[in-house]
């Protein structure tokens, strides 16, 4: 049970004591300064009752004990715990008894002040020696300092020991409390960006006859919210840190991609985003000016490692095409426009005059999504470029045209299944003709003017058989798509890039079916992602086992899963804006609805999107007719 609040965590099992082993503790900036917080009451542990997170950042835990003598088997002690990310903890004792209680209560803490990378790689020291400090216990070490201060103040504090002591006097029915406060020295108390009133999002609402669509989307906003990071040296831009616990920090392609899905609550974050890693981009002159600079990640047994430079390098000025249409502001987009500019220069340049592009460059593998992040890049990018007066759109445009005539032929096997497409071709040319979920972003080809979608690289034909092929039961686990076919070889139902569902690839095939026409197929997966959410209290991990769904079973996590991910929670946002089918054009005033055809999940409200920065909601009827319940003034429903 992960609360997250950055730069703050706390860590829990379901039992609600916090052991100090695993992960378990209270992080802050990705260093773990609390790892042991056990309570005791009157010399005894409280059995765990419940365990459940009442929001993205905090969580409780019931417990109960039977402390008066003779009183039978029902428990007459209730001690409740609220968790919380910014590092407090409130200690409730409930009695029940019928005669005042001497209560003695002792919290035992400990600490190693380990970061987060030595505690996953097994690598933390031993629990360091404390002191006693103010009301209080605080512990040292060359990395840092951290303290926990209690009130009301303890009636001993044992440094040895780790031990705060108290003894409490409870009235028959009454109740008394007990706060800790762990903070690190020199850092002051977490000020989440998202609890605060200048959150970038908009916390928009869904209802509907499928009760799952108001919890998932409600989670995913949260989390999406507590994930939010501030740039230290321009505080008023923030970005998606990738997710909790592992990846806390800047991961470029993921904060692009989540805040290209979260464009419906607003356009602020993909701002933000945008100007914080412009400020990354290499522009000292040589192969790599204009990239985005990200690491290596690994593409699973068939491919070497690519580079998620590349994809953020093109993804770049994707958004902010996407952003334009959304509602952000001709000011906003001049300011990010030669950062774009730079990333379609650094296309053009490294293709040259061959049709594809190499990842990692130079001499890797021609990876089928790389072109198709290629292509939609250069087509949006054109589009911007033209809308702003500036050149270079022609000669995109002519580039993608190429590219679209030799991925049809190149990258296409036929065989007797109706033929897929290539997951690469090696640097000597050899097509791999594993199936793999990375074929889903052929049909993501991006927003453009009037609600349209730019081409893709697919004709009629292929994408008709790309869709069967998603929604077989080889892709389709019943809980979403899997990363590799069940029939490949090297499947693995745990392989995070050889067999695991990946929930941000899942709502991308969702969107792409349905703007490509192929709903049922779309309808089917997003019904698989809405049941595996509640399985997972609808707060979705990154990614789960690929094993095929069938009566009475549940996904499984994978335990290398970030929870939340800031792409699993955007897709949630992803997945129920597809339903509803809003595509606006901002420059042109107008807005386009196509709702996923069939209402699949029956009649659905969502209400609090923000489209040229005003209130947007809308209604779906169970016949599939969408209608503008709040809008901007002024804006025309296009056709």
């Amino acid at each position: 049970m992960i609360c997250v609040a950055l730069p703050g965590l706390a860590i829990s099992t379901d039992q609600g004591q916090l052991t100090g082993h695993g992960l378990e503790g209270y992080y802050r900036a990705g260093r773990r300064i609390l790892s042991r917080c056990q309570v005791r009451v009157a010399g005894r542990e409280p059995l765990a009752v419940q365990a459940r997170m009442t929001s993205a950042d905090r969580a409780r835990f019931v417990g109960t004990l039977r402390v008066a003598p003779h009183g039978g088997p029902d428990p007459d002690i209730v001690v409740e715990r609220t968790r919380s990310a910014d590092g407090t903890e409130l200690i409730m004792l409930h009695s029940a008894a019928v005669r005042p209680l001497r209560l003695p209560v002792e919290v035992a803490l400990g600490t190693d002040l380990a970061d987060l990378g030595a505690i996953a790689s097994g690598t933390a020291g031993p629990e360091l020696a404390a002191t006693v400090h103010d009301s209080g216990l605080r512990w040292s070490c060359a990395a840092g300092a951290s303290s926990v201060t209690a009130d009301p103040p303890p009636a001993d504090a044992i440094a040895s020991a780790g031990l705060l002591r108290w003894d409490f006097e409870v009235p028959p029915g009454g109740t008394v409390r007990v706060e800790l406060r762990v903070r690190l020295d020199g850092a002051g108390p977490v000020r989440a960006v998202g609890l605060a009133v200048t959150s970038p999002l908009a916390t928009a609402q869904a209802t509907g006859d499928d009760p799952r669509i108001r919890a998932l989307l409600a989670t995913s906003v949260a989390d999406l919210q507590a994930l939010l990071v501030r740039d230290p040296a321009h505080p008023a831009d923030t970005h998606l840190a990738a997710g909790a616990p592992w990846r806390c920090g800047l991961a470029p392609a993921d904060a692009l991609a989540a805040a290209r899905m979260t464009l419906p609550l607003g356009t602020r974050l993909a701002a933000g985003t945008l100007r914080t890693l412009a400020r990354t981009q290499v522009t000292a002159p040589g192969p790599r000016c204009g990239m985005i600079p990200g690491p290596r990640r690994d593409a699973g047994a068939h491919l070497p490692p690519g580079c998620t430079g590349t994809e953020a390098t093109l993804l770049f000025p994707v958004l902010l095409a996407e952003a334009r249409r959304w509602g952000l502001s001709d000011h906003e987009t001049e300011e990010l426009l030669p950062a774009a500019e730079r990333c379609l220069t650094w296309l053009r340049t490294t293709v040259g005059e061959r049709p594809y592009l190499s990842d990692p460059q130079p001499g890797g593998p021609v990876r089928c999504e790389t072109q198709a992040h290629a292509h939609r890049a250069a087509l949006l990018g054109a589009d911007l470029l033209d809308a702003c007066g500036r050149p270079g759109g022609d000669r995109l445009r002519e580039w993608a045209w190429k590219l679209r005539a030799t991925f049809r032929r190149d990258f296409w096997i036929d065989d007797p299944g109706g033929g897929r497409p290539a997951a690469a071709r090696t640097p000597d040319g050899r097509p791999l003709p594993h199936l793999c979920a990375t074929a889903v972003h052929l049909l993501d080809t991006g927003l453009l003017g009037g609600g349209a979608h730019a081409p893709g690289l697919l004709d009629r034909v292929q994408t008709e058989q790309l869709a069967r092929l998603l929604g077989s039961p080889v892709m389709d686990s019943g809980w979403g798509l899997r990363g590799l076919g069940a029939k490949e070889a090297g499947y693995n139902p745990f392989g995070h890039r050889s067999g695991a569902v990946r929930v941000h690839e899942t709502a991308i095939a969702v969107a792409g079916l349905a703007a490509a026409g192929h709903e049922k197929e779309g309808a089917a997966l997003l019904r698989g992602v809405l049941t595996a959410a509640e399985a997972f209290g609808h707060r979705l991990p990154e990614m789960y086992a690929g094993e095929q769904r069938g009566d009475g079973t549940a996904p499984l996590p994978h335990p290398a899963a970030c929870r939340p991910a800031a792409t699993a929670a955007a897709a949630g946002v992803l997945l129920l804006t597809t339903l509803v089918g809003v595509r606006p054009d901002a420059p042109a005033g107008t807005v386009t609805l196509r709702p996923l055809g069939g209402a699949p999940l029956g009649e659905i409200c969502v209400t609090g999107l923000r489209v040229v920065g005003a209130p947007f909601s809308v209604r779906v009827s169970r016949l599939g007719l969408a209608v503008v319940e709040e809008a901007a003034e002024g804006l025309q429903l296009g056709v």
